[in-house]
């Protein structure tokens, strides 16, 4: 309904209107156990006071509940009839004084889409769990409230909950008769206050510091998960890059941790990744390793755990005025995740992480049709929504690495460090940060922002080298380009470095320069008379944001010796400049792989190992040629068997061949040997560990070719009783190759709303299996049938998992391309947030079908 869609227009009115002075909120979550009676959803009572200034007395204005019913609303102790002032997501206001109390005493729905107030039955025990989600804007399934972040106000919880329980929320906490009260916040954002309850294990510890002016920081230290994920809890880990990240954070903010303790919940069925609210960190419960992983998963929940505590001051302290702003504490604290991983714990190579990873994610969503510049033009919730992307996100952070480069460590971190006791508690815009840096580094930031924020799309830059006769370099020049859509030329500050084999066959680097590189082309005069190179990397150390390109020697050097490259930076920029070349149609799909089969077995950074099967297998199931898709797939199941079972055994790399080979596995030898292993066969692969994640791991690829079905998955899941082992067996189900199968998994999700949000990813993930194509062919018309309907009618978040998960890239021919368009043309009026999502689909299938052209064209 449009009332659910708060636009940036209606905020701006009711910010200049509305000041709030605190918020009452006290919820009653004693019926989430139990027997639930009637027809309707299982309710909570919600009872909140907000007490607000109004600027311009007998002025209207309205206050925010997505609730089932309210029982009753009071507005400066006038009684008013809900049923005349609540409209299922709005309550009207009228006649507003010049000081004003709100009680709205309402019932709200728990949830099972991991929006508002979620709640989980734990199905190894029947224990139930909730914890609450907000962002942007779902604080107002919970309780009233005016949903916009420069409404900042205090807020006093309090919480009756079943007798066993215990409740957290962002001040602290205790029980007297029968309810949990919790101290007064600071001034925060309706979308970061949190509650999360339940029979939770629950452990502690302390931080200490001695501040600068010599005062004592003590901050109380929490984490907690569901019971049954305890015996597997490595709360040490936790809490140990909690410390360094907390003293990394005084050193270098010179602003104390503003919110008193630190909890961090590790929550069930949760949608993201993890959630900054104050006092009150929530994480996906998938970061708790229930098998062994490898280190790269313990850099990626470092990272996740430094990016929320760097919120805490970049989002919680000072927040954005509205969602195109986003950047102000995304991008930060993005960029602060590798940043405090590297300074501070032991992940010192984080920074191959994010050129390898992180920027992969930049540079796919910076080539979409949505693609929007960093400072986003942000319209309503919806956009909001669709706005967590990788612009925001690594992009952003990007940029901020090179703005680092650009105006000097010191001045960045002075600039933040006035930011914060500037504008502490309040709210802020592009200028408020820009004004700082310039006080800071004495530079005009406007070129730049202009630049690098309120532009969109990425660049390319290529190398071009001319000799003198007798082989030194001439000239060197970097050409830059951009697509026709997005022709913005960008200053960027790059090095460049020169390679060559050595003794031994080292392929390293013997000359480097840095260059400000602006506009076409661009003479980088400090490598003139070098030996000629083998290799010209362009952006060497990841100094800026860009595609890199080689020049023809450079790309026969890599095609020859890229393993023998020594620095691990330097070849994670390689791999991730090969991988844009075969998304952008420009290196066969057949060469990639073949790179990875050659030399991934020699690279030593893992998390990038593991990064180069993931596009190994994405170039053999989108941008191989159709015809040659099996022998692509013969390869790369018959290369990871031969690097698996040579990896050393019990080792991390002998891990990531396991589920690599599990993800790749073709043929009935890889079934026998896959059958082996689970079978407890160790000498099929001596040293492997086949625990229960591996075990799920190793049976979903044999239930995707049928070599496993359903009486297996019942006993795997017998043997893995348990949340996680339910959400596998879901998803292996809706694997199976059987019409009945994917017939019952749509319905499941397209046609109901039964399904958990967990579920209902697991069910739209083992659905559609590139080994089925044919398959689940008929279900690409019935798609665009139902999206719409379904957008309609499911929570945003269901709906973008259905439209994005079951759209038909399978199907990738241009009869699907032409569908896709045929939807676009007749659905012009959809909403905006559901069309760019097709779009996007769209685009990624066209550049598939690019992909494989420039495949079948290799000859």
């Amino acid at each position: 309904m449009p009332g659910e869609n708060l636009s940036r227009d209606e905020a701006r009115e009711r910010a200049a209107l509305l000041s709030v002075d605190g918020y009452e909120v006290s919820l009653d979550v004693r019926s989430a156990v139990g027997e639930h009676h009637g027809n309707g959803p299982r309710t909570f009572r919600s009872v909140t006071t907000i007490r607000f200034r109004c600027n311009e007395p007998g002025a209207s204005s309205f206050a925010d509940l997505i609730a089932p019913a309210v029982t009753a609303v009071s507005l400066n102790g006038r009684d008013l009839d809900p049923s005349e002032v609540f409209d299922g997501s709005r309550i009207v206001l009228e006649d507003l004084a010049a000081d004003n109390e709100l009680v709205v005493d309402a019932r709200c729905a728990y949830s099972r889409t991991g929006e508002g107030l979620h709640r989980f039955v734990d199905p190894e025990d029947g224990e139930v769990y909730l914890y609450t989600q907000y962002e942007p804007a779902d604080a107002r399934r919970v309780f009233a409230n005016f949903e916009q972040p420069d409404l900042k106000a205090p807020f006093r919880f309090e919480v009756r909950a079943p007798e066993e329980w215990t409740v957290w929320s962002g001040g602290a906490g205790e029980r007297a008769d029968g309810v949990w009260r919790f101290a007064e916040t600071k001034p925060i954002s309706t979308y970061i206050t949190c509650v999360v309850a339940g029979p939770y294990h629950y452990v502690t510890d302390t931080y200490e510091r001695t501040l600068a002016d010599g005062t004592r920081l003590r901050v109380p230290l929490g984490a907690l998960c569901r019971k049954g994920l305890a015996p597997h809890f490595d709360a040490d880990d936790v809490f140990l890059i909690t410390k360094q990240g907390l003293d990394f954070f005084h050193d270098h903010f010179d602003y104390p941790y503003p919110f008193g303790k630190y909890d961090q919940a590790f929550v069930p069925e949760y949608n993201l990744g993890a959630m900054e609210n104050p006092g009150l960190v929530t994480f996906r419960e998938e970061y708790i390793f229930r098998g062994k992983v490898t280190r790269s998963s313990y850099e990626g929940r470092a990272n996740t755990i430094l990016h929320e505590m760097a919120h805490m001051w970049f989002g919680d302290l000072v927040t954005m005025e509205w969602w195109d702003d986003l950047w102000l504490k995304e991008s930060f604290a993005d960029f602060m995740g590798a940043f405090a991983n590297v300074g501070a714990t032991r992940f010192k190579d984080a920074w191959i992480t994010f050129a390898n990873r992180r920027k992969a994610w930049a540079y796919r969503a910076d080539q979409l049709p949505s693609t929007h510049p960093i400072t986003a033009d942000i319209r309503d919730l919806e956009d909001a929504k669709l706005n967590f992307d990788g612009i925001t996100y690594a992009k952003g952070a990007s940029v901020l690495k090179q703005l680092v480069a650009y105006v000097g460590q010191d001045a960045f971190l002075e600039g933040a460090r006035r930011y914060f006791k500037r504008h502490a508690y309040g709210n802020t815009r592009l200028g408020d940060l820009l004004a700082v840096l310039e006080e800071t580094s004495g530079r005009d930031m406007s070129a730049w922002a202009r630049s690098w924020l309120q532009t969109a799309g990425v660049n390319s830059l290529t190398p071009q080298v001319l000799l003198t006769t007798d082989g030194r370099i001439d000239e060197l020049v970097v050409v830059q380009e951009a697509a026709e859509s997005h022709p913005e030329l960008r200053p960027h500050r790059v090095a460049i470095g020169l390679y060559r084999r050595g003794e031994g066959g080292a392929l390293e680097r013997y000359a480097r320069a840095e260059a400000d590189v602006d506009g076409p082309r661009t003479v980088v005069t400090g490598l003139a008379g070098e030996q000629a190179p083998e290799l010209v990397l362009v952006n060497d150390d990841d100094l800026t944001y860009c595609k890199i390109r080689f020049d023809a020697t450079s790309l026969a050097t890599l095609r020859a010796a890229l393993g023998d490259m020594t620095d691990p930076l330097a070849r994670a920029l390689c791999w991730s400049a090969l991988w844009n070349m075969t998304r952008d149609a420009l290196l066969p799909a057949r060469d990639f792989i073949d790179l990875v089969l050659r030399f991934g077995e020699r690279e030593t950074d893992i998390g990038v190992l593991q990064m180069l099967h993931a596009w190994a297998e994405s170039a053999a199931v989108h941008y191989t040629a159709p015809e040659r898709r099996g022998e692509a797939g013969r390869r790369l199941s018959e290369g990871a068997r031969r690097r698996l079972t040579a990896a050393e055994p019990g080792s991390e790399r002998q891990l990531a061949w396991a589920r690599f080979f599990a993800h790749v596995a073709d043929g009935p030898a890889a079934f026998e040997l896959l059958t082996a292993l689970l079978d407890g066969d160790g000498d099929a692969v001596p040293g492997l560990d086949v625990d229960q994640e591996l075990r799920w791991t190793f049976l979903e690829a044999l239930a995707v070719h049928g070599v496993a079905g359903e009486k297996e998955l019942a006993a795997e899941l017998a043997r893995d009783d348990t949340a996680s082992g339910k959400r596998h067996q879901v998803r292996c189900l809706a694997a199976r190759p059987s019409a009945a199968v994917k017939a019952q998994a749509w319905a499941q999700v397209v046609e109901s709303d039964a399904l958990s949000n967990a579920l209902v990813e697991a069910t739209i993930s083992g659905f559609a299996q590139p080994a089925q194509r044919e398959l689940i062919a008929p279900y690409a018309e019935k798609y665009f049938a139902a999206i719409e309907r379904v957008w309609g009618e499911r929570s945003i978040q269901i709906g973008m998992d259905v439209v994005r998960g079951l759209f038909p890239a399978l199907q990738d021919s241009p009869d699907t391309l032409a569908a896709t368009d045929a939807w676009l043309a007749a659905h012009e009026g959809a909403a905006p947030a559901l069309r760019r999502l097709v779009l996007e689909a769209r685009d990624d299938l066209a550049r598939a079908l690019r992909g494989q052209a420039c495949d079948a064209a290799a000859g």
